[in-house]
């Protein structure tokens, strides 16, 4: 797709994010979203090489929305700055949907590219759950944890919207992995320059990035949804 043209954009954009700007632009922003979702799909075929759950992702359904929900948000402007998607089986790339862990991907207007998977601030039922499983597979996890590659691209779990101070309740605080069973998220990821300069080299650069994060990936659809197992 045409990188250049997404960032200048989006750039023009956060400087005029009001409706009368974007429907004057809307021949610009059709372009670009048929383009985006055109990658996504192309990304989709080749994430499909080693990971076959994904296969009949629907590209136009990972694609997030552009509009900004302003509901109970202070800043009220109506759009995103960025174009974004997540991937995951069964078209489903919401925690609130029960999406599981899930590959994700943004573009910024300030040429920044962001990417990673796993699980993103889950509902309670599912974290529980997620931390269950970290005590009763707790050598599983360790070996997750150390797997090469993922610690290569993305280093350790991030914690940058915090953990609990105490261990969650019902859990160990003596238990040896105790500080990712403060996590509220089971996530990764990294923020690189975008080459807008060489396109062809996105989607490459992504399926390689989310096939480093696979093994969190799998991990985390190991995860029975009965926590008491």
């Amino acid at each position: 797709m045409h990188l250049r043209d997404l960032t200048h954009y989006l750039n023009e954009l956060s400087e005029n994010n009001n409706r009368p700007w974007f429907l004057w632009n809307k021949p610009r922003y059709d372009i670009l979203r048929t383009e985006f979702v055109d990658t996504v799909a192309e990304l989709i075929r080749e994430m499909a090489k080693f990971d076959k759950a994904i296969a009949a992702c629907d590209p136009k359904k990972a694609v997030f929305r552009f509009q900004r929900d302003t509901r109970f948000a202070k800043d009220k402007t109506p759009y995103k700055t960025h174009f974004a998607a997540g991937i995951a089986p069964n078209n489903k790339r919401k925690p609130s949907d029960g999406a599981g862990p899930t590959y994700y991907f943004h573009i910024e207007r300030n040429g920044k590219l962001l990417f990673g998977a796993g699980e993103y601030i889950p509902p309670a039922a599912r974290l529980k759950a997620i931390r269950q499983h970290v005590v009763n597979d707790a050598p599983g996890f360790a070996k997750m944890l150390k797997n090469k590659h993922l610690r290569a691209t993305y280093g350790d779990l991030r914690h940058d919207e915090g953990k609990l101070q105490r261990p969650p309740k019902g859990f160990d605080p003596e238990h040896p992995l105790v500080d990712y069973l403060k996590l509220k998220s089971f996530f990764v990821w990294i923020e690189v320059d975008l080459a807008v300069n060489e396109p062809d080299k996105l989607v490459p650069q992504l399926a390689s990035g989310f096939k480093d994060a696979f093994a969190l990936v799998t991990w985390l659809r190991g995860v029975p949804e009965n926590v008491d197992e």
